[in-house]
């Protein structure tokens, strides 16, 4: 399974640099935007694993 938010950043990065190569500054900063909203998706699902994993462990620690 990909990592969580892959696509947004790898669309970001293609508006971004897309921006930059024709002098379109909206494009850039969207693309920048695209690729933030993908690097916080993925720390979101890092997150989530790894409450799920401590959650996992105090369920077998505790019986």
């Amino acid at each position: 399974m990909p990592d969580k938010g892959s696509m947004n950043k790898v669309k970001g990065k293609s508006k971004q640099t897309a921006g930059k190569a024709t002098g379109d500054r909206r494009r850039e900063a969207a693309g920048k935007a695209e690729h933030a909203k993908g690097e916080a998706k993925k720390a979101m699902g890092e997150a989530r694993d790894h409450a799920r994993g401590v959650q996992d462990s105090m369920a077998h620690d505790g019986s």
